[in-house]
């Protein structure tokens, strides 16, 4: 196997368990908290104990992390998380036994208090800031870019009534953000994301389906689904508006601030418009442009790519949010995607990944050919 992998633990690389490993899962998710399992064979001690039940590492909050590298060189860390659960599997004589050990990513950390706090004379992506630096997590550059208005006491304040990572979570579905905890090559270097994803980088991995020499992915499935709205109607009376009688703000939106992946958007490719209604309380203009292009954002992802492949003959691992570039799936279904969760099972022998791909697009489908002429008698 052309793929390295190393468990951290506490700082410190466990390279007996790497050695010893059952298997290793780790999931990254676009909305969910990163996870992981890591099953070990358990063996009796020269005092009867089981070795790696009792072992210390394993223990509950253990701090593990995950790294891999593929043929490409690039150093991934896959998770940096902490133990939460654990199960043994006992067999007789402990030929059989294991041990199962699941955890979840240092997101765990921001969701161990829940608290009430008004947050006044911030905008969203400030607050997420000033949230990840009391855990230590680096911002990510891009925190503040299309950030909301300020929350005033003139207009409204943000009240928060949950843990820090609820908070998040809540505030950056509703702003059209991803909120994510994630070490990208180091184990302890953590990153706080509260931004939308950036459709406008370079394809960092192209997967080519149908080549001989070349292909890298053994199979994909490809579904749509435009049972979605394209377009937002919102109107609200606007809490600093002193006029009663005011009409309000907002309007008719059908462009949700992200760039198109490709030629045929969602409204495109119908040729009709699904309509949604919003309503919302809202202080200004700005808060109910930012609640209608979240929900268009969330409906534009409307074509989805499944597959699986592996480190060795991908050559590369991909990660969550990255752009990436599918060839060889026809004009429709061939461009870049963005990658919206991996789930890795590593062992001895193989690191697999199960990989889901979106974009908001489809490809210009390609001209009919032209019909047969008839002969005339």
């Amino acid at each position: 196997m052309s793929t390295l992998f190393d468990i951290v633990i506490g700082g410190t690389s466990a390279s007996d368990f790497d050695a010893d490993i059952v298997e290793l899962e780790v999931e990254e998710n676009a909305d969910l908290p990163g996870a992981f399992s890591l099953t070990l064979p358990v063996a009796t001690t020269s005092t009867g104990d089981y070795d790696t039940v009792s072992d210390p590492r394993l223990a509950p909050l253990s701090n593990v992390c995950v790294t891999a590298q593929a043929k490409d060189g690039i150093t991934q860390c896959l998770i940096d998380g902490y133990v939460l659960a654990q199960q043994i599997h006992l067999d007789t004589g402990t030929a059989k036994s294991t041990i199962k050990v699941w955890g979840q990513d240092a997101s765990w950390l921001m969701n161990t208090t829940e608290q009430a706090k008004e947050w006044v004379d911030v905008t969203d992506g400030a607050a997420a800031n000033t949230i990840f630096g009391n855990y230590g997590f680096t911002p990510d550059p891009s925190n503040l870019d299309d950030d909301s208005p300020a929350h005033t006491e003139d207009g409204a304040t943000l009240m928060q009534r949950a843990s820090d990572a609820q908070f998040l979570r809540a505030l950056a579905r509703r702003g059209g953000k991803w909120f994510r905890v994630f070490c990208t090559d180091t184990p302890g270097e953590r990153t706080g994301f509260f931004a939308a994803p950036d459709l406008s980088a370079d394809p960092a991995i192209t997967f080519v389906l149908n080549d001989a020499t070349a292909a890298n992915v053994s199979a994909l499935d490809i579904s749509f689904d435009v049972m979605r709205p394209s377009a937002v109607n919102a109107f609200q009376a606007l809490f600093t508006d002193a006029d009663a009688d005011s009409a309000g703000a907002g309007g008719n939106f059908t462009d949700d601030g992200l760039p198109t992946m490709s030629d045929q958007s969602l409204a495109t490719v119908t040729g009709s418009t699904i309509t949604a209604l919003l309503t919302t309380t809202a202080a200004d203009s700005g808060t109910i442009t930012l609640r209608a292009n979240s929900l268009l954002r969330e409906a534009g992802w409307f074509v989805r790519c499944q597959g699986t492949t592996d480190a060795d003959l991908l050559g590369a691992i991909p990660r969550v949010g990255q752009m990436v570039a599918l060839n060889a799936a026809g004009a429709i279904h061939s461009g870049n995607y963005l990658v919206w969760s991996v789930r890795h099972k590593i062992t001895a022998e193989k690191h697999e990944m199960n990989f889901v791909l979106v974009r908001n697009a489809m490809g210009t489908p390609p001209p009919a050919p032209p019909s047969a002429g008839g002969i005339s008698l």
